[in-house]
């Protein structure tokens, strides 16, 4: 392939990231969610790597719903949510558990520790019922 055809498929790809639907919590979203598992994912609808996340947070808010509350909030829409989670670098996820104790806090993405957490959490409970 030709670097003119490289470089134009790549301005397509990238275009194409810019009309991936982002989820955004409803103002009255309790943020952890009470009594649920919540991934919260701090990006921005502009940030190349936020963009490449999206899909992974489509997927998961239809994979785990009903299990945990997956939320994804804007902090170059919303800076003051960035202050109010001490974020430093986008995209940055925090897993907070039922009790909505923070437990995990990552730059990037970890699908693993989630599913772990939940697998835990599901094993406490079957072990209380």
């Amino acid at each position: 392939m030709s670097m003119k055809n490289r470089f134009n498929l790549l301005q397509i790809v990238l275009l194409s990231l810019l009309f991936i639907p982002f989820s955004t919590p409803a103002k009255s979203t309790e943020i952890p969610v009470k009594n649920s598992v919540t991934l919260l994912d701090l990006g921005a609808h502009s940030c190349i790597p936020c963009k490449m996340m999206a899909p992974i947070i489509d997927k998961l808010q239809k994979e785990y719903k009903g299990k945990a509350a997956i939320i994804f909030i804007d902090v170059w829409e919303n800076p003051a949510q960035g202050k109010k989670y001490g974020i430093r670098a986008i995209p940055t996820q925090i897993i907070y558990d039922k009790t909505g104790e923070e437990v995990i806090r990552h730059v990037g993405f970890l699908r693993a520790r989630l599913d772990k957490l939940l697998a835990l959490q599901e094993r406490v409970a079957e072990n209380y019922v």
